[in-house]
């Protein structure tokens, strides 16, 4: 991971003739921050960047707190057809994107949402919260009935045992899933795509698209996009890295 995004960072700030004349992979003959400025001018990255962060995180919050109480309701509170509810996960895991695109399409436009953030954001928060449910669900259903058992004697409801016991309890897993959740929908192409036509509300993923030409690609350009694209999202991994690790480490020990 880290040499491809060193050969990315060399050629953004390369000047597109000391691209040409020694290719990709030799080092810059100065720095010049040309292409990372008219890329971010040219495409409005900074109102792109707002849109991803805005989506991206509330949909990290949102899938989690989804995850959480449809993990509750199957791991612990047992519900009845809990293996076919679960089966129902997987399969929504493993369904390709490309099958949901016009149902959704469809969808966000008879219910007036087309184009608006809001849409994605509910989208994308169902599923990522279909991975969430499943992988939540094994681990609520290991949780100790004698904790949950000893609450309910002293008076506490359902309520109270998810917010108070199992939240706390669950928190590194919750983080990890929230670290993943982030990223998986920062790296989004697809929905965001045909979901946000409009400049105003497209994600940094879909701005690459306007550096496509039919028989012409800026080089230096398409590497600044790149490493801006890729830059908020290894910012955030970097912020959170002891939350994942602290996650990872509580999951192996269990």
């Amino acid at each position: 991971m880290v040499l491809p995004l060193l050969i990315v960072l060399n050629n953004a700030l390369k000047s597109p003739a000391d691209y040409s004349a020694h290719g990709p992979l030799a080092l810059p003959h100065g720095i010049h921050f040309d292409a990372l400025s008219d890329f971010w001018t040219r495409v409005d990255f900074g109102q792109m960047l707002v849109n991803s962060v805005l989506i991206s995180g509330l949909v990290a919050v949102f899938g989690v707190v989804l995850s959480v109480l449809n993990a509750y309701a199957i791991g612990i509170g047992r519900i009845k057809g809990r293996a076919w509810i679960l089966a129902f996960f997987v399969l929504a895991n493993v369904l390709p994107q490309e099958a949901l695109v016009y149902p959704l399409y469809y969808l966000s436009k008879q219910v007036g949402l087309y184009d608006t953030r809001v849409s994605l954001i509910i989208v994308f928060s169902v599923i990522q919260a279909a991975f969430g449910t499943y992988l939540l669900s094994s681990v609520l259903g290991a949780f100790p009935k004698e904790v949950i058992e000893a609450a309910r004697i002293d008076g506490a409801n359902s309520w109270q045992i998810l917010w108070r016991m199992v939240v706390p309890i669950s928190r590194p897993t919750l983080g990890v899933l929230m670290v993943f959740f982030f990223i998986w929908t920062w790296n989004e192409f697809l929905l965001p795509l045909v979901m946000l036509p409009s400049n105003d509300n497209q994600t940094v993923s879909v701005a690459l698209g306007v550096l496509q030409g039919q028989r012409l690609m800026d080089a230096t350009m398409t590497n600044a996009a790149g490493l801006l694209g890729a830059l908020p999202a290894i910012v955030f991994f970097l912020v959170f890295q002891r939350t994942l690790t602290r996650g990872i480490a509580v999951g192996a020990v269990k």
